[in-house]
Parts: structure tokens; C-alpha cells; sequence
């Protein structure tokens, strides 16, 4: 069982940044893959990136060369660092385990956080 804890979201000016952080129990963090997702209202859940146990790094197309994924096994924590913000990046912002490298990268991601929010203003 692995229980997440996102944090670091607020509200941010067009070309503006933010961290995002996600803090994880359970025991065997270092093996699980870690996610980020995000869902503007009234859209479907949609993935952002994610990193590997051994940090092989995935992200969405519209997100490529502006959000970094990290992860810190010390620390059971997984980053998003997100630059040159668009409105359209305004939405929750979702942490997700698993322990399947592919399942991570959609939303039959066996474990969640409860979210928080990034709005990107214009």
C-alpha cells in the first residue's frame, strides 16, 4: 500500500514556474514508478509524466522541454518542475504510483494522491 501527498500548487502568472511535490509511505518506494497527472474541468484525467525505478523519464508532448520529473528515494518524494506555464496548464495536479512502468502512464495507475491545484493566469 503506498499513500500520497501532493503539494506545491497555487496560482501563477503565463511564463511563470512552479514545484510540485509528492510525498510517498510505505516501505518500497524506491521500487514503484511515480506519475503525474492533471484534469482541467470538465476534461478527462490526462497523463504528464512519469519517472522509472531506475529514472527512465516519460512526459506528454505538451509538456516536453518545460516540466522535469525528479525523484528522491531518500526522501520518498517525486518532483514536477514546471517553467514557461501556459493557461492552458491549469488544472489538478495528480501523483500516482505503481509498480508497472507501463500502467503508469495511464490512469489505471493502481495508487493516488488527492491532488492539488495549479491555476496559470493570463
Amino acid at each position: 500500500q503506498v499513500q500520497l501527498v501532493e503539494s506545491g500548487g497555487g496560482l501563477v502568472q503565463t511564463g511563470g514556474s512552479l514545484g510540485l511535490s509528492c510525498a510517498a509511505s510505505g516501505r518500497t518506494f524506491s521500487s514503484y514508478a511515480m506519475g503525474w497527472f492533471r484534469q482541467a474541468p470538465g476534461k478527462e484525467r490526462e497523463f504528464v509524466a512519469a519517472v522509472t525505478w531506475n529514472d527512465n523519464r516519460y512526459y506528454a508532448d505538451s509538456v516536453k522541454g518545460r516540466f522535469t520529473i525528479s525523484r528522491d528515494n531518500a526522501k520518498m518524494t517525486v518532483y514536477l518542475q514546471m517553467n514557461s506555464l501556459k493557461p492552458e496548464d491549469t488544472a489538478t495536479y495528480y501523483c500516482a504510483a505503481d509498480e508497472d512502468t507501463i500502467r503508469i502512464r495511464t490512469i489505471r495507475a493502481r495508487y493516488w494522491g488527492q491532488g492539488t491545484q495549479v491555476t496559470v493566469s493570463s
